[in-house]
């Protein structure tokens, strides 16, 4: 038997599960996926506290900035009215801040997008898997209330109709034998019966974070989006508490942001141990909370030819007694039928049964073989390790990306505000700095234009 396709671990599996980690005291940790141990998981602590360190560093340089920008200004010589220089400067970094910020929400959305569809691919290929393990359970559970059904009626009338020919009697109660024993070793084929974790379960958990997780995103994006449009219309408009209302916002977006880069770079690192080599942790992990016996858990999981069907012996003893009984009705239609013809309703009603038992049967040994459910184990696997880890990635360019250019924003706000000219509901027309708006006090005097009727252009 042949491998099916499986799983292969990424290049970005590799790469992000070659990187050191270390606990809380800088000692070296293994790479090994280990959730449960307490070093590993302080070495998972102390990558998402990298992005802890990477805000306080950035508030810390913002802070430093605003307190330079405010406190070591050179005085404006009297009278002066002209605005302030570096207005290109602020424009430039404002526009800079936003195509990076544009470009960060569209990544995001992709990264959102791609970490969706993997774990969508993850719950489907779970409730797959159910399917076929529930199956299993009805076809073997039918096959058997079939059984018992044809021992009880068919073959039972068969023995009172035959008890004149004794050796008719006997070969009825072989056929009864041979029931009995399908019965019996078709019970221990319905594997999963009665085991406490259920995939359904597992894949409605999955399903319940992922909805939560995608709508913290979205929201974190439409923030961002948000800090863009108030940026533009601040700077449009000249508006200070619209620049007030931005800077607020673009802390908080900055302070999310972050932190859902530390949360992204801890699930991205502990998502490429696991990936590494997940057959071990899943077969201990199912052993332990399902019960089921290794023999059975390597066959699906591994799928080789090195691990031998652990049915094999039950489906051949099965398909074995159901030739027998199949031959033994053929000879007690052959020879009773024609000496007791109230024999020939029983015999032919055992005979559908047997048919449509031999039918559930080849079906049950299709369910059975590795193939079905390795593919749901390997779709499963792609589907988190590929493509929601790729969207991690996404997403935590799309925080870096966000964090930077929200530091550039707050930096710039503070120039912004300087450059922008007093509110005077008194002012006349006449061509002063404090009626223009912020784009027209850039042009040249000679282009500038008053906008009342009547008003005269003062001669410069």
């Amino acid at each position: 038997m042949g491998a099916p396709p499986g799983y292969r671990p990424s290049a970005w599996v590799h790469l992000l599960h070659q990187l050191p980690r270390a606990d809380f005291q800088l000692r070296p940790v293994p790479s090994a996926f280990a959730p449960h141990e307490r070093e590993y998981q302080q070495a998972l602590l102390l990558v998402a506290a990298l992005a802890g360190l990477g805000l306080g560093l950035s508030l810390i340089f913002i802070a430093v900035y605003l307190i330079r920008f405010c406190c070591c200004r050179p005085p404006e010589p009297p009278g002066a009215k002209s605005p302030p220089p570096g207005g290109g400067c602020v424009t430039w970094n404002c526009i800079a801040a936003l195509l990076v910020g544009c470009a960060g929400i569209g990544i995001g959305f992709y990264g959102n997008s791609e970490t969706s569809d993997g774990v969508s691919q993850l719950s489907s290929a779970l409730l797959h898997a159910n399917h076929t393990l529930t199956a299993i359970d009805h076809l073997v559970l039918e096959m058997v209330e079939r059984l018992d059904e044809a021992v009880r009626t068919e073959l039972t009338t068969l023995e009172e109709v035959l008890t004149q020919r004794m050796e008719l009697v006997a070969a009825a109660r072989g056929a009864r034998r041979q029931a009995e024993t399908v019965a019996q070793q078709l019970q221990g084929l319905a594997f999963w019966r009665g085991v406490p974790l259920s995939p359904v379960q597992v894949a409605e958990d999955v399903s319940f974070v992922e909805e939560y997780r995608w709508l913290a995103y979205v929201l974190l994006l439409l923030l961002e989006l948000l800090v863009c449009l108030f940026t533009l219309l601040g700077l449009a408009r000249q508006s200070k508490w619209l620049v007030i209302v931005m800077t607020v916002m673009s802390l908080l977006v900055l302070v999310l942001s972050w932190g859902s880069m530390g949360l992204e770079a801890a699930t991205a690192v502990g998502l490429s141990d696991f990936c590494s080599s997940p057959d071990s942790y899943i077969l201990n992990l199912t052993q332990e909370e399902t019960g089921l016996g290794s023999d059975i858990l390597n066959y699906y999981f591994l799928c080789n030819q090195a691990v031998s069907n652990p049915f094999q012996q039950r489906l051949t003893l099965s398909q074995r007694a159901l030739a027998n009984i199949h031959s033994q009705l053929q000879g007690l239609e052959r020879e009773a039928v024609p000496q007791f013809p109230s024999a020939q309703k029983p015999v032919l009603s055992l005979e559908e049964t047997l048919n449509v038992t031999e039918g559930s049967f080849h079906q049950l040994v299709a369910l059975l073989h590795c193939r079905g459910l390795h593919k749901d184990y390997g779709a499963a696997l792609r589907g988190l390790c590929e493509d929601t880890l790729e969207g991690l990635l996404f997403l935590l360019l799309f925080s870096l990306l966000s964090a930077g250019a929200l530091a550039t924003i707050l930096c710039s706000l503070p120039r912004a505000w300087a450059l922008f000219p007093p509110r005077n509901p008194s002012a006349s027309c006449s061509g002063s700095h404090q009626s223009e708006p912020f784009l027209q006090s850039r042009l040249e005097p000679g282009l500038r234009f008053c906008s009342f009727p009547g008003c005269r252009r003062r001669p410069h």
